[in-house]
């Protein structure tokens, strides 16, 4: 048996984004409170966020030369500790 499909207004459907993406509250519990299907809320939260995209501020230069400095650091700690692995695998070998 087919359900009857409900036609919601634009308005209904910005009010029901908006408390989603306001308040960061999870598209189920906004649905549930609204006594709408959750995948349908979520189709609306998708679509308003593609239409919306948020823009993030570019890094400041204080922040460009922390980001390089991690990055460094980052990559000098997985260089030891590849070392590491492959220095106790040859030790595991040699005490066999």
């Amino acid at each position: 048996m087919g359900s009857k499909r409900s036609r919601f207004s634009a308005t209904f459907k910005d009010e029901a984004v908006k408390m989603v993406i306001d308040s960061s509250r999870p598209i189920a519990e906004v649905a549930r409170e609204l006594s709408i299907n959750p995948g349908t809320l979520g189709n609306w939260v998708d679509k308003y966020r593609d239409s919306h995209p948020v823009e993030e501020e570019p890094l400041s230069v204080s922040e460009r030369i922390r980001l390089k400095e991690l990055e460094v650091e980052n990559r000098e700690l997985r260089m030891k500790n590849e070392f590491l692995g492959k220095a106790a695998a040859f030790f595991a070998r040699e005490s066999e």
